[in-house]
C-alpha cells in the first residue's frame, strides 16, 4: 500500500469524502501535485483539507516544499487546511501516521 492509498483509507475513516487530485504527465514521466503541494483533496461538512501524503522519511522535505510554494497564501486565505501526512511502520510493525498542520 502506497502512502497516498493509505491516506485515502484513513480520511475516509474518519468522514471525509476525498480523492486523489495528483496528475500523471505521461512527457515528463513525473506526478504533479495539485497547486504543487497536495495528493489528495479531502472534504466534509464546513472544512476542506489538501493532504500531501509521503513517507516518514520524506515528512520534513514535504514541508519545506508547502513553505516555500508560490500559493500557499492564497491557499490559505480559501480557507483550505493544508496537512502533510507521513507513513512509517512502527517496531510492532504497524503503520503509523504522523500529521503536521502546515495551514
Amino acid at each position: 500500500m502506497t502512502p497516498t492509498s493509505r491516506s485515502l483509507a484513513e480520511l475516509r475513516k474518519r468522514g471525509y469524502v476525498a480523492e486523489v487530485v495528483e496528475k500523471f504527465n505521461s512527457f515528463t514521466k513525473r506526478r504533479n501535485d495539485l497547486f504543487g503541494i497536495g495528493d489528495i483533496l479531502a472534504i466534509r461538512e464546513g472544512e476542506v483539507l489538501l493532504v500531501q501524503a509521503t513517507s516518514g522519511s520524506n515528512t520534513s522535505s514535504r514541508v519545506k516544499k508547502i513553505a516555500d510554494s508560490e500559493h500557499i497564501g492564497m491557499i490559505r486565505k480559501a480557507g483550505i487546511a493544508v496537512v502533510v501526512w507521513g507513513w512509517r511502520k512502527g517496531a510492532n510493525g504497524r503503520w503509523a501516521l504522523r500529521e503536521i498542520d502546515c495551514s
